[in-house]
């Protein structure tokens, strides 16, 4: 069943990024959490899925909340490329997540800010394996779940 293999590798995506962020104790930075988002949709999206594709009678349900949780999938596909593209310094990232925002009109300030603050930056890569980031995986992962998604919310 489509929607239940989607799901569980959803399920298995963000217990993955929860995985190196609590286990592996690598702090994720900004964009890492906009990539969750993603699954965040899916995964409740897909859980309807499976839930009425149980019933014969709702095979147009289950198809409509896959398409949607591919929709989502697929942005974060999207967003994790351009973190990747972050990373590899291809193009530039938001200024969140650089100590530049941060700045402020005096020492005290500026340490005021951050203080208490564990500031990780998007564009470096805390973790790769054979030169892919954690980031370019999750965007070849997602695009695969996505086009999925896709392919079995269009299947008549």
């Amino acid at each position: 069943m489509p929607p239940a293999a989607l799901l569980g590798a959803s399920l298995a995506m963000i217990l993955g990024a929860y995985g190196f962020q609590y286990i592996g104790e690598m702090e994720p930075c900004e964009m890492c959490y906009w990539q969750r988002y993603a699954y965040y949709v899916a995964i409740p999206l897909l859980a309807v899925a499976v839930l009425v594709a149980a019933d014969s009678t709702q095979g147009i349900l289950a198809r409509a909340f896959t398409g949607l949780a591919a929709l989502a999938l697929l942005t974060g596909a999207v967003i994790a490329a351009y973190h990747a593209g972050v990373e590899y310094k291809w193009w530039p990232g938001p200024e969140s997540c650089s100590a530049g925002s941060f700045i402020a009109d005096t020492a005290e300030a500026f340490l005021a800010a951050i203080k208490g603050r564990n500031i990780v930056m998007c564009d470096e890569v805390p973790w790769s394996l054979f030169g892919i980031s954690m980031a370019g995986y999750n965007s070849i992962i997602s695009l695969g779940l996505g086009l999925f998604g896709v392919k079995y919310a269009l299947h008549k």
